[in-house]
């Protein structure tokens, strides 16, 4: 769909989903239901997934349509409204940068890309010769930027608490909060305080839901659901004291990975809206969604020129596979910024994969002064938190094997001889090394460095004659692109490992109460099962081999996720559970003998009594 004479799109973009009907998983939010695109991954090879997950990517920029379910897109008048009104607010600060401050905070990937997001516009700040005006805040922390830590969003009021103390003193505020399924109660707690406090903060809530699909469950310890935070804000929205940017962006191609469609997003939204602001003070001028729209399409180009190497892609989602097969690793070293979106990527395949810390793995290289809030916590803290070049070199170097692939991301603009001089060293222990460049028009890899690799997936971007704040867009391009091959590569490499289940990540970790809630969900529609019965096997599972009494059925969600963080293979032990109607031990052994989980649970539904797929009775409405 090429769109409306309005806004001609750089893509062509999916035609409406099934997913926009109605009637489609209408139990359950965008964010959480499963994408028609993808219903089949679990059997597709490597070029297949490479072409089902750019679709997938292509339906952010998508326009709405009318004739089915109004959700509003990220080209709607309301949306692009909501930006302008932002940009404003975002003015007045920069304008005055005595005792003010802008804030993104956020849980998991989303308080990773507020880590991103408040680096690159700091740097942008400094370029100027100003000092910086944006911080982060991540739940858990910075050990959270490089180390799954899912549990510490679940604490509304840890989230004030952190809020309070990045603030201080601050005479005004903007505070972006990320949450990609209006969830989050670390982030509902300080969009609460926002609120409470509007004579400073200005509260922004971001997410890819509409407010009417927001979390309705209890937060433990809070007064208020996420949705009736979100209601209040958009009360507020009347007067332009807080504001919700939430377009629908459509279900994700693994059902609930919000790391990858609800991560894109949210990256595009913020830069090109912080960027807006940054240019139109520069220049002094008029904020236009005109300005709005060419920063859009330029993240729809960086789209058609990544997936223009579908094929280099493809190749590389199968070497990852066997790797991850063979029970070997994935390395992705990169450079600067570069090397953030590796670290990311990879922490963020333990709670969507199961995986273990070293299955998928990012490292960064270059200088990393003036980054962190807290490097402190992150320096010699062990083999969870290792990320640096020294962390490599010293421990993953050593111990590399023929079997293990190691990625390298970099642009031409980098220390190539540095670049040159690690892959010489990885090259002595492993032959799988493959590179990803970025160069502009002009710019060439030297012969020397070009041959020690196989194959390179290497982009070519156009020279750009802009400003200073313009050359960042290209910079956010290069990133976003960096993100969308490394998505599809560790997400591939796992649905060729047979962790995905149609396009259900089945092996998740139930490390929070999103997590949670998901499991059940997952249980049901595999199942047809009720809430509670699948309810009843989840804690079986995570209890065993402790019977399950009633004081357990009736704690707080919270003991059971205490329970469960640190237990492998919850979800796919717990549908074997009711899909053989076995005991754990019983399922357990199952999944230990089987080719693969998916393999397993495959057996299971094709079983007799048994009909595969997901068409089953819709999961009700989730509930603590």
């Amino acid at each position: 769909m090429r769109g409306t004479t309005k806004y001609p799109h750089v893509i062509d973009t999916p035609d409406p989903g099934k997913w926009e009907l109605a009637g489609y998983e209408a139990a359950l939010p965008i964010t959480e239901k499963s994408n028609p695109i993808t219903r089949e991954l679990d059997k597709a090879d490597p070029a297949q997934i490479v072409q089902l997950l750019k679709d997938c990517d292509a339906e952010i920029f998508q326009e709405e349509d009318e004739t089915l379910v109004n959700y509003k897109r990220l080209y709607s008048e309301s949306v692009l409204k909501t930006m302008m009104d932002i940009i404003g607010k975002v003015q007045e600060v920069l304008k005055e940068p005595d005792n003010t401050l802008i804030v993104l905070s956020g849980g998991g990937a989303s308080g990773r890309f507020a880590f991103l997001i408040a680096v690159s516009f700091n740097k942008l700040l400094k370029g100027l010769g100003q000092p910086p005006q944006y911080t982060y805040i991540i739940a858990g922390g910075d050990r959270s930027l490089v180390a799954s830590q899912e549990g510490s969003e679940d604490s509304a009021l840890l989230g004030i608490e952190d809020l309070n103390k990045v603030c201080e003193g601050k005479k005004r505020v903007i505070f972006f909060g990320i949450s990609c399924g209006l969830s989050a109660p670390y982030v509902a707690g300080q969009l609460d305080f926002c609120m409470n406090n509007l004579d400073i903060y200005v509260p922004v809530l971001v997410g890819f839901n509409p407010v009417t699909m927001a979390r309705t469950e209890k937060i433990e310890g809070f007064h208020s659901t996420f949705q009736q935070v979100a209601e209040r804000m958009e009360k507020l929205q009347e007067t332009q004291e807080a504001f919700v940017l939430n377009p629908a962006v459509g279900p994700e191609g693994i059902t609930g990975s919000s790391r990858m469609k609800g991560g894109s997003a949210t990256k595009i939204l913020l830069e090109t809206l912080l960027l807006t602001a940054h240019k139109t003070v520069s220049k002094d001028s008029e904020i236009s969604e005109k300005c709005l729209l060419e920063i859009l399409r330029t993240y729809e180009r960086a789209h058609k020129v990544t997936y223009g190497q579908s094929k280099k892609i493809a190749a590389l989602v199968k070497q990852a596979g066997t790797s991850l097969q063979k029970k070997a690793s994935i390395y992705m070293v990169g450079w600067h910024t570069l090397g953030i979106i590796a670290i990311m990527d990879g922490a963020e395949c333990i709670p969507s994969f199961g995986a273990d810390i070293n299955d998928v793995r990012g490292f960064l290289i270059g200088d990393r002064s003036e980054m962190f809030n807290r490097e402190a916590d992150l320096i010699a803290q062990g083999p969870k938190f290792a990320f640096s070049e020294e962390d490599f070199v010293k421990t993953i170097l050593p111990s590399l094997t023929e079997l293990d692939t190691v990625l390298f991301l970099f642009t031409v603009d980098d220390d190539l001889d540095e670049v040159e001089k690690l892959v010489v060293q990885v090259k002595e222990r492993t032959a799988n090394v493959q590179a990803f460049s970025h160069a502009t028009v002009g710019q060439y890899l030297p012969a020397s460095l070009k041959k020690l690799f196989p194959s390179i997936i290497s982009i070519m971007w156009p020279i750009l004659f802009l400003e200073y704040e313009g050359n960042f867009i290209q910079r956010f391009q290069r990133e976003l692109s960096t993100k969308w091959i490394l998505n599809t590569v560790s997400t591939g490499a796992h649905v060729l490992k047979g962790k995905i289940l149609r396009n259900h990540m089945v092996d998740l970790r139930v490390s929070n109460s999103k997590l949670f809630w998901r499991a059940v969900t997952i249980l049901q529609r595999f199942t047809g099962h009720s809430q509670a019965k699948c309810l009843e096997a989840l804690l079986q599972v995570i209890y065993d081999p402790e019977p399950l009494s009633e004081e357990l059925r009736t704690a707080q969600v919270s003991k059971h996720i205490a329970a469960a963080t640190d237990k492998s293979k919850v979800v796919p032990t717990a549908l074997l559970c009711l899909l053989r109607s076995c005991t754990v031990p019983e399922a357990c052994t199952r999944l230990e003998t089987a080719p693969s989980l998916r393999a397993a649970l495959d057996a299971a539904l094709r079983a007799p009594g048994h009909k595969r797929g997901a068409d089953k009775p819709e999961p009700e409405e989730q509930s603590p």
